[in-house]
Formats: C-alpha cells, sequence, structure tokens
C-alpha cells in the first residue's frame, strides 16, 4: 500500500471509477472492499488518515449489542451476532473471544440477566461464541479479583467478541488494495461534479501532500463519511436536512492492574442508560463510554469534565481499589454517526441500524449502523451503488473472504500478535537491522521496526498515524507516547525523505495533539 503509486493510480485514469467513495473509516473501506472484491473499480479519497474519526475511537467491542435486547431489536441483535461469527472468522488474528462477567449484588439480577443472556447465546446460533452461566460469589471474585465484595452475591458469565479496531481498518484498506482498489488519505473530497441532467458523476478532491487537485469521474458516488455526512450531503444540496444526530462517547484508559484477571466486566444499568464497560485490552483497562449529544463534529473530539466524572464514579462502584484522575493514562473520544429519529434529544434511545439515503441528485449516504456490522452494512450499499450506477451484476463474496494478515496462530507472534501474518515480514526487517528491534519506551512493546514498517507498507505518513492508529501507543499511554514522538519522527523522516524541520514539526503538532488525551485536575 504505498501513496505514491496510489496517487499516480488516481491521477492517471481517463475512464469513469465504478464506484468512487468519500470516507477512510470502517463502512468506507468496507465498502471498497466489497465492490473492488466483486470485480468493480473502485476509488476511496478520505481527508486525512485511515480510521482517523470513529472508526479508531470504539469501545474495541465486536458486539451483537445486549442491551439492544431490551429494546426489542431482535433482528439487529442476530445480525450483529452473525457478523461478529464472520469478523473473527476472516480476521482471527485482530478479532477473539473475551469473557464478560455482570455482577450480581441484587436477588433479582441472577435470573434476570441470566434468562436475558441465555435469549443473546441462543440468537447467535452456530456463530456463538461461548455459553453463558451463573456464576456463585467465590467463582465472580476468582474471574474478577479486584471487584467490590461487599454485597457480592454472584454474577452471570458471557461470551462476546474484542479487537484492534484500527489495525484491522488498515488491515481492510490493504484488502481493498489487493483487490485492486485505489485508497488514498490526505485528499478530502471538495466538490461533486454534476451530469447534464443533475446527476452526480464524479468527485473533485485535494492531494494535500502534493498540492494537486484530483478529478474523478464516476458512475455512482458513495458518501461513507460518518458524523461528517451532513458536510459532504450539502456540497450538493446546501440546505439538506440533517441526516446525523451526533452522540459522543468518552472512554479511559488505566493500567492493567485495575482488571487482572483477563475478564471484562459489564455493568447493564447506569445513570445515563448506557451499557458500561470495563475491559482488558494490550494489557491495559478501557473503561466507557458516555453517550452524550453534540452539535459539532471536530477531527480530534474532547471529553467534557462531567463525562470524566461519569466514568470514574461509576467505575467507581464497582472496583474495590480506588479509582481517580491521575489513575487515567489516556482518554479517547468516539462521536457515533447516529441517524435521527424525530426532534428527541435522547441519542441512548436512537437504533444502531444503518441507514442508506440517496438524494435526488444520486448521492449515495450510508450511515448509522456500528462497526460490527460494517461488512453487511458495505455489502447493502455496493447492491445499491450498483443498482444506481447501472453496472453489471455481481454477488458478493466478502463473507467468506480473509482480511489481510490472515493468521489462526498470530498470537504465537507475541507483541506482533495484531499484525498477523505480516507478523514475519516484520521479523525479517529485524533480522536485517537488528537496531529495529529495540523499544520506542519502556512501557509500551512497541518497537522501532513497526514505524519502518508503517511507512514502507501501511501508507502512514506522520508521526500520529503512526503512534494513534498503526501502533496504538496514543490511545494506551498518552504521555509515552508524547515520548516516542522524537524517535518516530527520525525514522519516519528517513523512511519518506523529509528534513529536519519537518521533524521538529511533527514532534510539535503530535504533542499538542497528544496533551488532549491527558486527564487534568477536576475542574470546579
Amino acid at each position: 500500500m504505498n501513496r505514491a503509486e496510489m496517487l499516480a493510480r488516481a491521477m492517471d485514469r481517463r475512464e469513469p471509477w465504478d464506484v468512487a467513495v468519500i470516507g477512510g473509516g470502517a463502512v468506507g473501506v468496507g465498502v471498497a472492499v466489497d465492490a473492488a472484491s466483486r470485480g468493480y473499480d473502485v476509488l476511496l479519497v478520505e481527508q486525512h488518515d485511515f480510521g482517523k474519526g470513529t472508526s479508531s475511537r470504539s469501545t474495541k467491542l465486536v458486539h451483537g449489542g445486549v442491551r439492544y435486547l431490551e429494546q426489542g431489536a431482535i433482528s439487529l441483535v442476530m445480525e450483529a451476532l452473525k457478523e461478529r461469527g464472520l469478523m473473527r472468522q476472516n480476521a482471527p488474528h485482530l478479532v477473539h473471544d473475551l469473557a464478560f462477567v455482570v455482577p450480581n449484588y441484587e436477588w433479582w439480577e441472577a435470573p434476570f440477566y441470566g434468562l436475558g443472556l441465555k435469549v443473546y447465546d441462543m440468537l447467535a446460533g452456530r456463530y456463538g461464541f461461548g455459553g453463558s452461566e451463573l456464576l456463585s460469589k467465590e467463582e465472580t471474585l476468582a474471574r474478577l479479583p479486584t471487584i467490590k465484595t461487599e454485597g457480592l452475591r454472584g454474577g452471570v458469565v458471557y461470551y462476546d467478541g474484542q479487537f484492534d479496531d484500527a489495525r484491522l481498518l488498515i488491515n481492510l484498506a490493504q484488502t481493498a488494495v489487493e483487490q485492486g482498489a485505489v485508497v488514498l488519505n490526505y485528499t478530502p473530497a471538495t466538490a461533486l461534479t454534476r451530469d447534464a441532467d443533475g446527476f452526480i458523476d464524479g468527485l473533485v478532491a485535494h492531494d494535500v501532500e502534493g498540492g494537486r487537485e484530483l478529478r474523478a469521474s464516476a458512475r455512482v458516488v458513495v458518501n461513507a463519511t460518518g458524523p461528517m455526512s451532513d458536510n459532504v450531503r450539502r456540497l450538493v444540496h446546501p440546505d439538506a436536512a440533517p441526516l446525523i444526530a451526533p452522540s459522543q462517547g468518552v472512554h479511559l484508559v488505566f493500567d492493567g492492574a485495575f482488571l487482572p484477571g483477563g475478564h471484562a466486566i459489564m455493568v447493564p444499568h447506569t445513570d445515563d442508560g448506557r451499557v458500561m464497560f470495563a475491559i482488558p485490552w494490550h494489557g491495559h483497562t478501557v473503561v466507557g463510554t458516555t453517550d452524550t449529544p453534540i452539535t459539532d463534529v471536530p477531527l480530534e473530539p474532547r471529553p467534557l469534565d462531567e463525562e470524566i466524572e461519569f466514568i470514574l464514579e461509576t467505575a467507581g462502584r464497582y472496583l474495590q481499589r480506588p479509582i481517580g484522575r491521575a489513575d487515567v493514562l489516556s482518554v479517547f473520544v468516539g462521536i457515533r454517526p447516529l441517524v435521527r429519529s424525530g426532534t428527541g434529544s435522547n441519542t441512548a434511545s436512537l437504533s444502531r441500524d444503518h441507514t442508506i439515503h440517496i438524494d435526488p441528485s444520486g448521492l449515495i449516504t450510508i450511515a448509522g449502523g456500528k462497526w460490527t456490522t460494517y461488512r453487511h452494512m458495505a455489502e447493502d450499499c455496493v447492491d445499491h451503488a450498483a443498482t444506481l450506477g447501472r453496472l453489471p451484476e455481481k454477488p458478493c463474496v466478502t463473507r467468506n473472504l480473509n482480511v489481510h494478515g490472515f493468521h489462526r496462530q498470530a498470537s504465537n507472534f507475541g507483541a506482533l500478535e495484531a499484525y498477523g501474518s505480516d507478523a514475519l515480514l516484520i521479523q525479517d526487517l529485524i533480522r536485517t537491522d537488528p537496531r529495529l528491534a529495540e523499544p520506542l519506551h519502556g512501557a509500551l512493546p512497541n518497537c522501532r521496526a513497526e514505524v519502518v514498517w508503517a511507512a514502507r507498507v501501511e501508507m502512514a505518513r506522520t508521526v500520529e498515524d503512526v503512534l494513534a492508529r498503526r501502533t496504538r501507543a496514543l490511545f494506551l499511554n498518552a504521555r509515552a507516547a508524547m515520548a516516542m514522538a522524537p524517535e518516530v519522527a527520525a525514522l519516519l523522516a528517513r523512511e519518506l525523505g523529509r528534513d529536519d524541520a519537518w521533524q521538529a514539526e511533527q514532534v510539535r503538532a503530535f504533542r499538542e495533539l497528544a496533551a488532549g488525551y491527558l486527564v487534568g485536575p477536576a475542574v470546579n
């Protein structure tokens, strides 16, 4: 996945693309994979880096959505549980089972949640990850040794999926390229073009690095920009009614000692009506999430102080060890592209199902949904796109398409597990230059070779690309990531042919960005 080669292919093309996709998140890249694997000619443009927005900021779960059962959304849950199974099947190096415990402190909780989770198991059918069961107090403590014991009656254990969202996205972009697609980061769409009848027939984009304009004609254009969907729609229809009701979710990251047993905690009801999770992830503990309606949709959303306090207070009810702001290693915020329903302000109650909207100009917008159902969303979208663009009908093949990096025993690669089969090539790099095995920081397992690999093979262009998304350093430990920045900038500069001034600016910009992932004292 080489950006110069991708850009040259895009610039040199004279024929219309079959499908042009705006947006390099889970759904946009999923559409590119689906369309390219059917044999369509595909161009994808992304304004920043792949996964800069929502798709790198999830709760790291591949799940059916336990709480949607209460809402009666049975078909949504069944679809998500099936897609959960397909994700594990097609990307076993990144998607794996995780045991969740619902601790019980009231007499009615065990039968109530136990029954609900049995229904959850049943709906998964042959895509199940493991059966739920009731736990005694002693069994609960064995799985959650740091849980509060006062009033604890027992628990219920069930199984769902976990993954590394940004790593899966990069592998999906590589999969799209392997299937023939052209994908470009740092190439924002600036306009949509129309034919004589007023229908969308292409896009205009700007190559940020080279300063050049890219004009691409296409038989159909897909808007897969998530929370930014309305901005793209207004390039054509400035007065378009909003489709998106954005909501932000905050996650706090702590040391792994807060959850040492390898099991996650699921709190089924919090004060704001959401489910809250405490999850082991990459040797750390991720706790979240909130659901706060917002009006602005920035590329770098920031947590509200009350959201941080809400998570700390809720987590503190369940953890024996005191937990406070000083324990937070990083805080990250994701924006959900929920589809509007009436004028209500409670985004927690909005459906997580997806919507395909076709504007009068022929622009296809796909919105809503969640990471777990990205593949099904893409299939649905490409079906619509093929009809609208009058493309030859071709069947979807992604249900059984292995994602780049596919490896069933990736855990054998240790710290390089998330790279799957690519870990072997990174090990070859290290054998060529043993200095690349040196760690970037003592608090995290990432080594110098990962930076070189990110630049050469994964289209990383900046220090942020490497530390936020190719590795997960920024999301795990913001201070450690800030300390890693100079070394990462130096390695990138050598790979990309940049000068000392570029290095210095990269370090400055990253540290400024990373400061927003730190939690300071409470605001009075």
